[in-house]
């Protein structure tokens, strides 16, 4: 069995079985992304909730883990060569729980570069320039009075919501079969119904997309990891 005592996150957060991966997250989209992963390949995990206050996320423990102070991270006890690795990045994290799995990361060669395509665009449009229209639509920066910032943001998400619409045409999964792209795009858009962000980036014109919420909110696994670990 793997120490993991070296790691200061598990002075904060407790180990019960330091055999198993080591989940520490919250279920905002970006958590859900990697609950859902390891829910669908059965891994063997524990979770930890880590709440995205500063006395959680800024703490010396998790900050060890991910200078970057945002969750998800990951102590997978059996990492490679054996050794304990710790990791940050969700998207990361996905591929790597891919690779080790051997699942969900693409059915060829190639096919693994389009999985991979659709994960950096979720990783670097979809989820910053949504999480950037929920500021300035439910949160805080709804209070601003310059409309500026937030048309940007609506009119940059309804742009990508556009481009995943097209890119649905003739498919169920965003790369062919269910990938982590899945994992990573499914969450984000369903946030758009949490921001009440719908109406504003042309929800009901895009069926495609419409159809694959649903089909991805209603895999066992998902239902599972959207609350992983509970609130």
């Amino acid at each position: 069995m793997a120490d993991l005592s070296a790691f200061p996150v598990t002075r904060r957060w407790s180990v019960q079985d330091a055999a198993v991966l080591q989940l520490f997250s919250f279920p905002t989209p970006n958590g859900v992304k990697v609950s859902t992963m390891l829910e669908e390949t059965g891994l063997p995990y524990e979770a930890h909730r880590v709440t995205l206050a500063d006395a959680d996320v800024r703490s010396p423990e998790f900050l060890s883990l991910n200078p970057n102070n945002k969750i998800p991270a990951i102590l997978d006890p059996d990492g490679p060569d054996g050794r304990p690795l710790g990791l940050f990045e969700s998207g990361a994290i996905l591929i790597y729980l891919a690779e080790k799995t051997g699942r969900f990361g693409g059915t060829s060669r190639a096919n693994r570069h389009e999985v991979h395509q659709w994960l950096m665009f979720q990783m670097g449009g979809v989820g910053p320039m949504f999480g950037q229209m929920g500021f300035f639509v439910k949160f805080a920066g709804a209070r601003i009075e310059d409309p500026r910032p937030r048309e940007r943001y609506v009119a940059e998400a309804a742009r990508l919501l556009r481009v995943v619409e097209g890119a649905l045409e003739g498919r169920e999964w965003i790369a062919g079969d269910y990938s982590i792209a899945d994992m990573a795009l499914g969450p984000w858009l369903g946030a758009l119904e949490f921001y009440g962000a719908k109406p504003l980036v042309g929800w009901d014109e895009a069926p495609n997309v419409q159809g694959y919420v649903r089909r991805f909110q209603e895999r066992p696994a998902v239902r599972r990891a959207s609350n992983i670990p509970p609130r």
